[in-house]
């Protein structure tokens, strides 16, 4: 571990393993996750209400918008203006899909007239960050899960199949990885499970800052992350918040067993 200048622990750069095998069939417990929500969701409709504003929703890789329909639901029925990403399955390409995406956040931001939160779900959550540099004006809050956009990003059992359907080879722009793993100009959340099987779980760490944080989910698969129910209420409760407020994320609520200490989340 190394020290930013504030004193904050970050991680230190350099190689990374992806999951191992166990973890990565371990993934099937997905299944499960849903099933919890579904049984729970009297609990979890006692999040904190949304004030109305829009949230877009970005979808995995090889995922398309109905990966992100549970998410969606819930966003909506708790007072959020919830929106599809409408661009198909996700084939990844972080250089080709930008001037598209962007095209898409500065649609819902003229419809509402509002600053659009983005939640981003693997890859998705690459492509919120890159959306939250490159169009700040635009962007309230960035929420990433299970999303690997720090240290060694080739940490992954999804990489080399990412570089075969999107042309694109992972970690060749240094300047654009020390972009999407610095701060953002906007309040951001990384959302992960130490029990990923398709991410390693140290590429989803961010720098903890006035306006950053890292929450971990005991136990969550990585397939699992837009469906388990103590992600669905954090992603809520960050929500929340007033726009241009911040504050830490609280072990509390429901599903406070779920979630690792900040001291533990954050390094």
């Amino acid at each position: 571990m190394t020290s930013s200048p504030e004193g904050d622990e970050i991680p230190a750069s350099g190689p990374l393993r992806p999951p191992g095998l166990g973890l990565l069939l371990a993934e099937m417990r997905a299944i499960f996750e849903f099933n919890a929500s579904l049984l729970m969701s009297p609990l979890l409709m006692r999040a904190p209400r949304g004030d109305g504003h829009p949230v877009l929703a970005l979808p995995g890789f090889l995922a398309s918008d109905l990966s992100m329909a549970p998410m969606r639901r819930y966003l909506t029925e708790l007072g959020y203006d919830a929106h599809a990403w409408q661009m198909g399955r996700n084939l990844g390409g972080i250089s080709r899909m930008r001037s598209a995406l962007r095209d898409r956040l500065a649609e819902i931001h003229a419809n509402s007239g509002r600053k659009v939160s983005i939640i981003g779900w693997s890859l998705g959550g690459v492509y919120a960050r890159d959306l939250a540099l490159n169009a700040p004006e635009l962007v309230r809050y960035v929420v990433t899960l299970g999303s690997p956009f720090a240290n060694d990003v080739r940490a992954t059992n999804a990489t080399r199949l990412y570089e075969a359907l999107s042309g694109e080879a992972v970690g060749d722009d240094p300047e654009l990885l020390k972009a999407l793993s610095g701060d953002l100009q906007v309040p951001t959340t990384s959302i992960f499970s130490r029990a990923d099987g398709v991410v390693n779980w140290k590429t989803c760490l961010l720098r903890p800052s006035a306006a950053a944080e890292n929450i971990e989910v005991h136990l969550a698969s990585h397939v699992g992350l837009g469906v388990n129910p103590a992600v669905l209420w954090a992603v809520a409760d960050r929500l929340a918040q007033p726009e241009g407020q911040f504050s830490q994320f609280e072990r509390s609520g429901p599903f406070a067993i779920a979630y690792a200490p900040r001291e533990r989340a954050q390094s």
